[in-house]
């Protein structure tokens, strides 16, 4: 008997996660790894968090809270929005979520319905596509080049065959680190209110920048649902907290959802996250070191061959065109991780079309990592 198998989940697999399991594999054979696949912050979770964790435990009262998060938590952020962009966004607009995968879940899921047409830049994040993709709505992807950082455009968006449903963005971008300026933003979320488009804004890097201030889309657009995180700013990825700023016509939807689907937000990760604001001067400090990361990276990845690199605006991403060493880039990764113990993630996770020739570096872990990285692909490319 052969059970059946649904076809939702027959999506491409995420391919960094694939890269990090095989690092996984050499580490546990005693070899090194340089991580530079993986957008994971290297340092740990700001100290007032980590003491907040801690009394938590020592209360032991972890029990379930309600779907949306704790209000303690929601105003928290609701004073973020404040302190940071001088926005005034009510606590009951906002949602605490497992990470920002769960509010890409629940806002697709709010949102769209099956054959829905949402678009989004390519290169990107591939989660976005593959979501959208198992629950049968259609990924329309922009393709985007350097001439227009890798960012969609009004322009863009008008070449499109047919109309959109909705349209995500994302400043800075994963892989590129482009970000979308502020004139630029309402242009966008201007067309999207004149189209009837559902704007989402994935908005996880912001505080990691090293030039300009992100904008956040809300600021544009109030009505922008906008996806952010405890994960990268604050150096949070395994507490699976994020949150969403949410439209009034979508807060009961994703509620009923988010009851259905999760129940609630980790308690613990709540309680600790209410901490997370008081810690600017820390997650500042860590900016800091990945602006030398960057540096690194984009100063020293030339010398090895590996020269058309897009403009890391802001995250810790140097995206990297590769087409003079290689047509395949899955290969030349695994290759490179074999060889050098240098892990990175194939372009192809990010751009199905052209990301045979791409690669993408993360400068989120330590400096000695990235100057030893750096030498050592310098070697292996065989570059004087």
């Amino acid at each position: 008997m052969v059970l059946k198998v649904a076809d939702r989940g027959e999506i491409p697999p995420f391919i960094v996660m694939d890269v990090m399991h095989s690092a996984a594999i050499r580490e546990s054979q005693g070899n090194d790894v340089l991580h530079l696949e993986v957008g994971q912050p290297s340092t740990k979770a700001p100290e007032k968090v980590i003491s907040a964790a801690k009394m938590a435990l020592d209360a032991d009262n972890l029990g379930y809270t309600p779907a949306l998060g704790l209000l303690s938590l929601r105003q928290g952020i609701a004073g973020h929005y404040k302190t940071w962009y001088g926005l005034d966004i009510p606590a009951e607009r906002i949602v605490a979520t497992k990470g920002s995968s769960a509010a890409f879940v629940l806002s697709f899921m709010a949102a769209f319905n099956p054959g829905d047409r949402v678009a989004m830049a390519s290169p990107g994040y591939p989660a976005y596509r593959n979501i959208l993709t198992a629950l049968g709505i259609e990924p329309v992807l922009v393709l985007t080049g350097l001439e227009h950082r890798f960012q969609p455009t009004v322009a863009l968006l008008e070449t499109l065959n047919q109309p959109l449903d909705g349209l995500i963005i994302a400043s800075p971008s994963n892989p590129t680190g482009t970000m979308i300026n502020d004139k630029e933003m309402h242009e966008l979320a201007t067309y999207c209110k004149e189209k009837e488009i559902r704007l989402i804004s994935d908005e996880i890097y912001h505080g990691i920048t090293y030039e300009e201030k992100a904008v956040s889309a809300l600021g544009s657009n109030i009505d922008s649902l906008v996806i952010n995180s405890f994960s990268k700013y604050f150096s949070m990825t395994g507490w699976r907290l994020g949150w969403m700023v949410v439209p009034n016509d979508l807060i009961r939807p994703i509620e009923c959802l988010a009851q259905n689907m999760f129940i609630s937000p980790p308690t613990l990760s709540q309680l600790a996250a209410t901490a997370a604001f008081q810690s600017y001067a820390e997650a500042e400090e860590n900016v800091k070191r990945y602006a030398q990361n960057r540096s690194i990276l984009m100063n020293e990845l030339p010398s090895s061959g590996i020269t058309k690199l897009a403009p890391a605006d802001g995250a810790f991403y140097v995206y990297a065109d590769v087409a003079n060493l290689t047509d395949d880039s899955v290969y030349f990764c695994q290759k490179m991780l074999k060889d050098i113990g240098v892990a990175c993630t194939p372009g192809l996770d990010f751009d199905p079309d052209r990301g045979r020739v791409t690669i993408r570096f993360s400068f989120a872990g330590a400096q000695c990592d990235m100057i030893d990285a750096c030498q050592r692909i310098k070697t292996w490319l065989k570059f004087p």
